[in-house]
């Protein structure tokens, strides 16, 4: 079993930045990728970016191309979302998810990704 937990979420003005971080534990943890979505209130879960754990390899949402970086520490288990130039309709709940199978692909589906933290709450106010 893998448990991920997710921090640094929190209320910013349009235009702030915040930088979430995802810390991956558990028995064994061997992910081929990991990534972000986000959810906001009446909203199907949305994708954000992920990265491949071998080699770096990105994927961003067109939403958020040019504004968010992912980055991971593989010694940590940890990845990374830094959000800049946020604006009201990033607010969202972001969710952090990891991929067991073999070699991602890019997939934008939640459905690409197995294991999923709890969520931590990101406000960006106009």
């Amino acid at each position: 079993q893998v448990q991920l937990v997710e921090s640094g979420g929190g209320l910013v003005q349009a235009g702030g930045s915040l930088r979430l971080s995802c810390a991956a534990s558990g028995r064994t943890f061997s992910s081929s990728a990991m990534g972000w979505f986000r959810r906001a209130p009446g909203k199907e879960r949305e994708f954000v970016a992920a990265i491949r754990w071998s080699g770096g390899t990105t994927f961003f949402a067109d939403s958020v191309k040019g504004r968010f970086t992912i980055s991971r520490d593989n010694a940590k288990n940890t990845v990374n979302l830094q959000m800049n130039g946020l604006k009201p309709e990033d607010t969202a709940v972001y969710l952090c998810a990891a991929r067991s199978r073999a070699y991602y692909t890019g997939s934008l589906s939640p459905m690409a990704f197995d294991y999923w933290g709890q969520g931590t709450q990101v406000t960006v106010s106009s």
